[in-house]
């Protein structure tokens, strides 16, 4: 043992401690906290700069439609998120999770910004969830002589785990630099999110009826595809006839083509997702 240091001392460990504390607090805030001593400028100013320029640049990339949107504005937009925002999780990957938290907690900005975050964000979030469509037990119809509209309307047909309904109260998808509404429109903004087999990820417009269909699907994923329409109809205030059940089962039909309905599920299956 050193001669410097007395069995339960821990004055060095306390020391260095402070030490990272004060870097860290000045990193994150260089105009209210103080450098820390010992450290050349230089040196500091190389770290601050370092963190800063990371998280700024990972942010530009996740929210690109924002820092258009603010421009000059957007490097204190960072700042300030960086400055004092308290993270849920260490992991570099959530970062631009944390910044939609920051958005959705923070307010006092535009009304529209926390859900153009998320419209963004949801992007990623569906390109990296390591959700599976065999995440539910389910038969993909796929068999040459299966009879797709009938085993859709018998069976329950399952919504894959990689397709995503979505609602927003203003027009995300529209906003920009050339476009900031002041007043959210009289309807909702309607979208499917949906991971394709070769990655990629596609957003759709459904109609109002398709996207609530979706949503059931979600919601109550063990009434069969007849039921679900059935009481869509209710729903909509429609008469389930022949005519809305040809529409219907063609709309999952074209789903089923799509992959965003895998199947006709399994007993005892179960759908899984990211929220």
């Amino acid at each position: 043992m050193p001669p410097d240091r007395v069995p339960g001392d821990r004055s060095g460990e306390e020391t260095l401690r402070a030490q990272q504390d004060a870097l860290a607090a000045y990193i994150r805030d260089p105009e209210r906290a103080p450098p820390p001593a010992g450290i050349e400028p230089r040196r500091l100013e190389i770290y601050r700069d370092l963190f800063f320029n990371n998280i700024e640049g990972l942010l530009g990339g996740n929210f690109p439609v924002i820092k258009r949107v603010y421009g000059e504005r957007w490097p204190a937009l960072v700042r300030d998120f960086y400055r004092g925002h308290g993270a849920r999780t260490p992991l570099f990957t959530e970062v631009a999770r944390e910044f939609l938290r920051y958005l959705e907690d923070s307010g006092g900005r535009e009304p529209w910004l926390a859900e153009l975050a998320h419209y963004e964000w949801i992007e990623l979030a569906l390109q990296i969830s390591e959700a599976r469509i065999d995440d539910i037990a389910h038969d993909p119809l796929d068999a040459p002589a299966t009879d797709v509209d009938a085993a859709l309307l018998s069976g329950a047909p399952v919504l894959s785990p990689l397709a995503w309904p979505l609602a927003y109260a203003w027009p995300v998808q529209r906003i920009g630099p050339d476009f900031q509404p002041g007043e959210p429109p009289l309807q909702p903004t309607l979208l499917l999110l949906h991971r394709e087999a070769d990655g990629r990820v596609r957003f759709h417009a459904p109609s109002a009826l398709a996207w609530r269909l979706l949503q059931r699907l979600d919601e109550a994923p063990a009434l069969g595809g007849r039921e679900q329409l059935a009481a869509l109809a209710g729903e909509a205030g429609m008469a389930c006839d022949a005519g809305f059940l040809a529409q219907g089962v063609a709309m999952l039909r074209q789903w089923h083509r799509q992959g965003i309905v895998t199947g006709a599920a399994l007993k005892g299956g179960r759908r899984a997702r990211l929220d």
